[in-house]
Order: structure tokens, then C-alpha cells, then sequence
């Protein structure tokens, strides 16, 4: 698979164009509460650790470049939930600067493999300067959008993303290719940016914008049956910790029938 032409409609290229901010903030060693912070809404105003690095403990930073580490901009550690094996392929939506990538290709030792989406040219670019300074072989990163992933049928274990979902302009379709991309018996592993049942789409933008991970965060009860409408099964949605009123960080598993 080769890298996408990509043709962004007006919130895609709005994400693209605040993530390319971001770069410049982790390369200028300044961390996610610099100005243009992608997540903004929630990082830049969150002294409690509920999005970026934070998020990781020590041992799993030991080893990862500084740039990784000021890039990343979830509101988890779908890694840690993953349940990740030696031997996987494994698939980051939305990989940013490329720690969860990085996290992954350890897990998943030499025999496995990890792979990066990303649409932002200078988080691609950020990302593989990443991978080779932490001397990662079993890692590449290719340039494409979560609606239409640049992967190959049946041809990964494990779908990872950390709140990036929520930014989506079309969620169903991000749904149907994760389903697509995962072998029978795959698994998702992802986290991220959740809406209480009752919060209509108006009362999720007054409490942040799209590109701040919350406008476009879609609800409990969305979530499942948006995996549940591609055929995943065993889905859970599990709230971790709340980011603002009604909105919260959760964990989301489900599994490819086999």
C-alpha cells in the first residue's frame, strides 16, 4: 500500500490544519499546552493529566523520543487496554506523532508489526523521524484517513486509536473500515472522547469545539451501535474519567466475529 492523494472535506482539513500546528509545538519542545495545541479545549485548560503524555507511565516513555512524547495528544493509553501479543500486526488510527505506534511494536515484539494512519504530512514526517531514532524496524506509517484506511482486507489483529474517533466527519464509515481491515476474530482497542446519553450534538459543541475532541464526540449509546451496525460483537464502551461535564474519557473493546 502506497500513501493516499487525499481530497479533505472542510473538517478534516480543519483537524489536519490544527494537528500540522501541533508539530510545531512538539518540535519546539513546548508539549501540548503550547498555543494551537490540537485538543486544545481540554489539554490546554486541564491541569489534571486527562490528555497527552501523562496518560503513560514511566516505563512505557523510557526509550521513546522527546517528540513522541510532546505530540501526543489522546485522552488514553488504548496500548495498555489493547492486550496486544507477540507476533500481531497492529493498526493506530490516527497516529499523530507516533507513540502509541512505538508502544505497540514493543508489545508486539520483532515478529510483529505496527502501523500508522495519519492525513497531517507533518505528523507523518514527525513520526517516522521518531521511529528511527527509537531504532524501530517493525513500524511504518502511511498517509491516509480513517474513512478510507490505506490497509488491505482481513489483514490486521488489532485496530488501536486514541481520541481521534471523535474527530471523524463520518463515523460510520470509520466503522465499517476497521471492520474491513481486521482478520476474523480481530479486536478493537481504542480510547476515546465519550458523550453522555442525554447530551444532544448542540450540548457537546457548547462544552468544546470539533477540533477540541468534544463537539463531534459521539455518545454512549452511539458508540455501540455504530461497532454493533458492522457486525463487531462483545462491545463495551467503558468510562475512565470525565474531561468537562457530561463528557468523558472512556475505553472502547469490541471483536470481528470469527
Amino acid at each position: 500500500m502506497v500513501d493516499q492523494t487525499l481530497e479533505l472535506n472542510e473538517i478534516q482539513q480543519q483537524v489536519r490544519d490544527r494537528y500540522a500546528e501541533a508539530v510545531l509545538a512538539a518540535t519546539r519542545a513546548e508539549g501540548c499546552c503550547a498555543d494551537g495545541c490540537a485538543c486544545g479545549d481540554g489539554c490546554c485548560s486541564d491541569a489534571s493529566g486527562t490528555y497527552g503524555l501523562e496518560l503513560y507511565d514511566a516505563a512505557e516513555r523510557e526509550g521513546i523520543p522527546d517528540a513522541a512524547l510532546l505530540a501526543s495528544l489522546g485522552c488514553g493509553n488504548p496500548v495498555a487496554v489493547a492486550e496486544l501479543r507477540e507476533g500481531e500486526t497492529v493498526l493506530d488510527l490516527g497516529s499523530g506523532g507516533g507513540i502509541d505506534v512505538l508502544l505497540s511494536a514493543r508489545r508486539v515484539g520483532p515478529t510483529g508489526h505496527a502501523i500508522g494512519i495519519d492525513m497531517t504530512d507533518e505528523m507523518l514526517a514527525l513520526a517516522r523521524r521518531n521511529a528511527t531514532e527509537a531504532g524501530a524496524s517493525n513500524v511504518e506509517f502511511r498517509k491516509g484517513t480513517i474513512e478510507r484506511l490505506p490497509v488491505d482486507d482481513a489483514s490486521v489483529d488489532v485496530v488501536i486509536s486514541n481520541c481521534v474517533i471523535n474527530l471523524a466527519s463520518n463515523k460510520a464509515s470509520v466503522f465499517a473500515e476497521m471492520a474491513r481491515v481486521l482478520k476474523p476474530g480481530g479486536r478493537v482497542g481504542v480510547s476515546d472522547v465519550v458523550a453522555d446519553d442525554l447530551l444532544t450534538p448542540q450540548q457537546r459543541a457548547e462544552r468544546g469545539s470539533y477540533v477540541g475532541c468534544i463537539a463531534g464526540a459521539l455518545s454512549f449509546r452511539e458508540f455501540r451501535a455504530g461497532l454493533n451496525a458492522v457486525g463487531m460483537t462483545d462491545v463495551e464502551v467503558v468510562p475512565t474519567h470525565q474531561l468537562v461535564p457530561g463528557m468523558h474519557s472512556a475505553i472502547v473493546r469490541a471483536t470481528k466475529p470469527a
